[in-house]
C-alpha cells in the first residue's frame, strides 16, 4: 500500500469528518437559512463528497478484489464532481460577497432564498454532469497512452478542466479585488463619520488585506501547483510528484471550514451553544465592519 495513497486517505476522512460538522450545525440551527448560509452549506457539502471520494478511491484501489472498471470510474467521478462543487460554491460565495457590498441597500430584497436554492441547483447539476462524463466513455481505461495524471481522465480532459480551472481563479481574484475596493471606501466612509480616520482606515485596510491574502493565498498555494502540472504532465511522469501536489490540493477541503464556516461569528455562536450550553460574552460585544468579507 502506497503511503501517498494512505496520506490521501487520512485526509480524506478528516475532510469528511470536518465538513459534516458544519452541515449539522448548519441544518440544526434554525437561524442559518440565509443565502449566505446556503452556500458556505454547499461548500460544505463538496467538500464532504471529496472527502468520500477519496475514501472511495482508496477502497477501491486496494479493498476491492477483482478490480471493477465501473467502480474506479465511479470513484472518480465522485471526486470530479465533488471537486468542482467546491471550486464552484467557493465562487459562488466570492459573487455573493461582492453583490453584498456592491448593491448593499437592495441586496437582502433581491437576494432571497428561492433564487440562491435554484442557482446552487443549477451549480451541482452542471457539476454532477462534469463527475458523469468518465462513466459515459470519457477515460483512458481502454487507452493507457491518453492518460491524464488525473487517471482514468484523458489528457485532453484534463487540460479542460485545469484551464477551465485557472479562468475561474482569475475571475475570483478579481472579484475579491474589487471587494477590498468597496469594504476600504465603506470604512472611510465611516471613518470619517465618526471623525477617526486614520485609526479607523488603517484597522480596516489591515482586516481586508489581511482576509483577502487568506482567502486567495490558501487557495492558490493549494490548487495552482497541481493545475499547472496537470496541464503541462503526462501519465509518464513520476507518479510521486503527482502525489505530492494532488495532496496539498485535497488539503484545501480541509482548510475551507476554516476560512469560510468556522470564522463565521453566527456559526461560532451554534457551536458553543451546541458543545457547552453557552456564549462567550465577547460575541455580544464584537463589530461587524464592513471589513469583514
Amino acid at each position: 500500500v502506497s503511503p501517498w495513497d494512505i496520506a490521501l486517505c487520512a485526509t480524506g476522512t478528516a475532510v469528511a469528518g470536518e465538513n459534516a460538522l458544519v452541515l449539522a450545525v448548519l441544518f440544526y440551527t434554525p437561524s442559518l437559512r440565509a443565502p449566505m448560509f446556503l452556500l458556505i452549506g454547499s461548500l460544505a457539502l463538496a467538500d464532504l463528497l471529496a472527502g468520500l471520494g477519496l475514501v472511495a478511491n482508496f477502497a477501491v484501489r486496494y479493498l476491492l478484489r477483482p478490480p471493477s472498471e465501473a467502480a474506479e470510474l465511479g470513484a472518480a467521478g465522485l471526486l470530479l464532481a465533488a471537486f468542482s462543487a467546491s471550486v464552484c460554491s467557493l465562487l459562488a460565495i466570492t459573487v455573493d460577497r461582492y453583490l453584498s457590498l456592491y448593491n448593499a441597500l437592495t441586496y437582502h430584497s433581491e437576494r432571497t432564498l428561492g433564487f440562491t436554492c435554484a442557482m446552487v441547483l443549477l451549480m451541482w447539476l452542471l457539476c454532477l454532469g462534469v463527475g458523469l462524463l468518465p462513466l459515459l466513455g470519457w477515460n483512458c481505461l481502454r487507452d493507457q497512452s491518453a492518460c491524464s495524471i488525473l487517471r482514468p481522465v484523458t489528457k485532453d480532459n484534463a487540460a479542460v478542466l485545469a484551464v477551465t480551472f485557472l479562468l475561474l481563479f482569475a475571475l475570483m481574484m478579481q472579484l475579491y479585488l474589487q471587494i477590498c475596493k468597496i469594504a476600504f471606501r465603506h470604512a472611510q466612509q465611516i471613518a470619517v463619520q465618526h471623525q477617526f480616520i486614520a485609526t479607523a482606515q488603517a484597522t480596516s485596510t489591515r482586516k481586508g488585506l489581511s482576509t483577502l491574502s487568506l482567502i486567495l493565498g490558501t487557495f492558490a498555494l493549494c490548487w495552482i501547483p497541481f493545475a499547472i502540472y496537470s496541464l503541462v504532465a503526462d501519465s509518464s511522469y513520476p507518479v510521486v510528484y503527482t502525489y505530492s501536489l494532488a495532496l496539498p490540493a485535497t488539503c484545501n477541503s480541509l482548510i475551507n471550514p476554516i476560512i469560510y464556516a468556522f470564522r463565521n461569528p453566527d456559526i461560532q455562536k451554534s457551536l458553543w451553544l451546541a458543545c457547552c450550553g453557552c456564549i462567550p460574552s465577547t460575541f455580544s460585544s464584537r463589530p461587524r465592519t464592513s471589513s469583514d468579507v
